[in-house]
């Protein structure tokens, strides 16, 4: 897991972050909790046996990945299902250890596959607003991929990313430089 995090401390209207260092203990109880939490909404679909596996994500992020028989009501259609339980996790997760830690839930690597067409999707474009010259707007997209396609596209001197819209409606557009 990641050594440090980002504690949010409420001041004055402002939220401030400050590193703080988490121990082995503290990782595991995150991890605890959102896995607790993950079994206890688990629960309420009728899925049978399933098993959670937990490891750490390119970023630091506690990934807890899903897999057992028929899951597909589990990601739901276009993984809008995945996207509400991954919100009630982090949120019960937050809500339990008092400060927000990314904690990312898949399902059978659901994500992992999404994460590389996204990816993929994200560098075809940089090329295009490189060698056209233009900014490409990508479609709607989730926080979580959108912040997939800013992440692909930080160390490409060619272009830079901005977020734009609001709502169901914010997407990515990737602007030459």
């Amino acid at each position: 897991m990641a050594d440090e995090i980002i504690e949010e401390k409420q001041g004055a209207g402002e939220t401030v972050g400050e590193p703080v260092e988490l121990t082995d203990e503290e990782l595991d109880r995150i991890a605890d909790t959102a896995i607790a939490a993950l079994q206890d909404i688990l629960k309420y679909f009728n899925v049978g046996e399933v098993t959670i596996d937990e490891y750490e994500g390119d970023e630091g992020e506690l990934i807890l990945d899903i897999t057992g028989d028929d899951l597909a009501v589990l990601i739901g259609r276009h993984g809008k299902t995945l996207d509400a339980l991954q919100f009630l996790v982090s949120a019960i997760t937050v809500r339990t250890i008092g400060y927000r830690y990314p904690v990312v839930v898949d399902i059978e690597g659901y994500k992992g596959r999404q994460r590389q067409k996204l990816e993929s999707i994200a560098r075809s474009s940089a090329n295009r607003a490189a060698s056209q010259n233009r900014s490409i707007k990508l479609r709607p997209m989730t926080p979580y991929e959108r912040r997939i396609v800013h992440i692909t596209l930080r160390d490409d001197d060619r272009v830079e990313t901005a977020s734009e819209g609001e709502g169901s409606s914010r997407h990515v557009v990737i602007l030459p430089r």
